[in-house]
């Protein structure tokens, strides 16, 4: 009898089957990883957002509060100004909805008068970049809706949604 060396067919498709089982557990749940840190980030963003808002408020009175998220930002090197007050990172403040293409699974926008403002963020794709939207007005309570509408609530409809909970 001669020494077999090597694998038979049969114990590589065993093993090939056992990686397929292991990649289809695995998978749903790194894609809900994903998508929680999209929120998470995504609500960071609004919470920076209203920082911002409020340290444009104080730095310009007779402004007001920024209308676009291009006014609460600037390119580097930054000079503040009242349209550039490099208060947000200007990748953010570039992605303003519609000219941007989103960050990290979520469009933003900036919306308002110089007297109110409504910092929103909506996944780009529901359910696949992420579940729920955010919103924020000048009481700069961070707020949701869940499930998302993949759409900006606007500032009548940001209030009355639930406060997001540290």
């Amino acid at each position: 009898m001669r020494k077999q060396k090597g694998f038979s067919l049969i114990e590589l498709l065993i093993v090939v089957a056992i990686i397929l089982i292991i990649a289809a557990i695995a998978i749903p749940n790194l894609l809900r990883a994903r998508m929680a840190a999209n929120e998470s980030s995504a609500a960071s963003a609004i919470r920076t957002i209203s920082t911002a808002e409020v340290a444009y408020y104080t730095a310009y009175p007779a402004t007001g509060y920024a209308v676009t998220l291009n006014l609460l930002g600037g390119a580097q090197p930054c000079v503040a100004s009242a349209a550039q007050a490099c208060l947000i990172d200007n990748v953010l403040a570039l992605d303003g909805f519609p000219a941007g293409t989103g960050k990290n699974g979520y469009h933003y926008a900036n919306t308002g008068t110089n007297a109110t403002y409504e910092a929103a963020a909506w996944p780009i794709t529901v359910n696949s970049t992420g579940t729920r939207d955010f919103c924020s007005i000048e009481d700069a309570v961070v707020r949701f809706l869940a499930p998302a509408a993949g759409a900006d609530p606007g500032a009548a409809g940001c209030p009355v949604l639930p406060a997001l909970s540290n």
